[in-house]
């Protein structure tokens, strides 16, 4: 049984080194990164965007898509220099976006009643030849979930009748503002289980899992931002029961975007709505035990800045996407420096490369860091 336990693990650890650059980064790191002074965020040539873009997604450093709430999918295919507009859907907000690999991918769309001119109905849709395509994804029902705000995509190492085998495990949940539900497969999205999360939860922004049992749901107490704190739950057994890790004092305040650049390290930014001039500290919550307790550690006392996207290479190197500007630490958020990366960073990617790695980060515009000697 030992033999067969190490097999698994080492061949869970090939599998996200090997097919899955972005988990590598997010959950299986053991390298060490380094930032070279000249490493500085590069705006990159894209569409002129009205507002903050929320999600973009690289399968490997060259290979990406970003999406936004005017219904817009944009793919690279020589790392940022040029993007082809694969989709334009008037009345979709995409939100969302995560790729399998270089064919299979899936868009999520925030849904109507809470954004102005969202007409689109549709929760999740997925293509399978790069983007050229998309169509609803199947297996989901019509009234399953409202919206969504995340999609986790991780490949897993499982026993199939007596032999070792890899599997695409997806969660994809919703949405800010409620209600609260998260989307589940474990066949690549074959097919899908709905798990209403309302007596957990009141939002649902982001979500991360390790494996099939192991995983976290980022959102806030209630879907009133009034009285809402920021909330991080658990579970051990693949969403059937979850538990509170982590709830903020303060209302006005829920989490937004979590990283975690080692199965251990994770962090994740606090968002405050607070209007009380006298509450000025800024946050991230940042857990050292595989995500089973947190502590808040202090970004910036501003009450201009409202916390965003987050990003981490490794245990020290990562930074915030603000409303004002970017936050960028090296010592693992002990001390904080403000770097220009574009505003409104809503989702900051990191891929490592064979000497270092590259970042984009997505906002009111997409920003590219290539951080090698």
């Amino acid at each position: 049984m030992r033999t067969i336990t190490m097999l698994i693990c080492s061949a869970a650890l090939f599998v996200s080194a090997c097919q899955n650059l972005p988990q590598l980064s997010q959950t299986n790191a053991t390298r060490k990164f380094s930032l070279p002074p000249q490493a500085t965020w590069t705006k990159l040539d894209t569409v002129p965007y009205k507002g903050k873009q929320d999600d973009i997604h690289f399968i490997e450093p060259n290979t990406g898509w970003y999406v936004n709430g005017a219904g817009k999918i944009y793919k690279t295919i020589n790392g940022g220099n040029s993007w082809q507009e694969q989709l334009s859907q008037a009345g979709t907000y995409f939100r969302t976006v995560g790729f399998i690999d270089e064919k299979h991918g899936y868009a999520g769309n925030i849904g109507t009643d809470y954004f102005p001119g969202v007409t689109d109905t549709t929760p999740l849709y997925e293509t399978k030849d790069g983007g050229v395509s998309w169509q609803v994804a199947k297996g989901i029902g019509k009234d399953a979930v409202k919206g969504l705000c995340a999609i986790d995509i991780l490949k897993s190492a499982y026993i199939n009748a007596g032999n070792l085998d890899t599997r695409t495990i997806i969660h994809a949940g919703g949405r800010v503002g409620g209600p609260a539900t998260l989307l589940r497969s474990l066949d690549n999205g074959e097919s899908w289980k709905t798990i209403d999360m309302t007596p957990y939860t009141g939002m649902i922004l982001d979500v991360k899992f390790f494996d099939a049992m192991t995983g976290f749901v980022f959102g806030a107490s209630s879907s009133d931002t009034e009285k809402s704190h920021a909330r991080i739950l658990m579970t051990k057994d693949g969403g059937q029961t979850w538990k509170i890790v982590y709830e903020s004092t303060r209302p006005y305040e829920l989490t937004w975007k979590a990283s975690f650049p080692t199965r251990e390290v994770g962090y994740v930014t606090i968002q405050s709505y607070d209007p009380n001039p006298q509450n000025t500290q800024r946050f991230v919550a940042k857990t050292n035990d595989g995500g089973q307790s947190w502590r808040e550690i202090p970004l910036v006392n501003d009450a201009k800045v409202r916390e965003f996207g987050i990003g981490f290479i490794d245990e020290n190197i990562g930074w915030v996407g603000t409303n004002t500007g970017g936050y960028q630490t090296t010592d693992g958020g002990n001390t904080w420096k403000f770097v220009a990366m574009g505003r409104a960073v809503n989702k900051i990617r990191l891929l490592p490369t064979e000497k270092g790695f590259v970042g984009y980060a997505i906002g009111a515009d997409v920003y590219k860091l290539t951080a090698e000697p």
